[in-house]
């Protein structure tokens, strides 16, 4: 799925992935951070934890590991990530996923 302009045209995300395999695209307040992923690049994402974190997938296969227990999200479907909840995510080449943080400076932007 290919975002609209206005969407793509937003501030991407300072991630530990290059371009070529993940691009983001996000706003920002005073109150979190929502962020559009899109994977370009079959992804592995090693366990971690942060703030509270909820999601939706819009396109493709996300499968996330949460408190050892794995679940598989496709399109339409949602997930919620409690604070300090350890978890782990794959994600497949092509998948879209709608990501807000409430930590607004989870990730940094990018320059632009």
């Amino acid at each position: 799925m290919t975002l609209p302009d206005f969407i793509r045209a937003m501030p991407g995300l300072d991630l530990p992935f290059p371009e070529e395999m993940v691009t983001t695209n996000a706003m920002r307040t005073e109150d979190g951070l929502a962020v559009f992923i899109t994977a370009h690049q079959d992804l592995a994402i090693p366990a971690h934890s942060h703030g509270p974190q909820w999601g939706t997938v819009i396109s493709g296969t996300l499968i996330l590991t949460m408190n050892g227990e794995m679940r598989t999200y496709g399109p339409g479907e949602s997930y919620d990530i409690g604070e300090g909840v350890e978890h782990a995510a794959s994600v497949t080449a092509g998948t879209v996923v709608f990501d807000v943080f409430a930590e607004n400076d989870r990730y940094p932007l990018k320059p632009r």
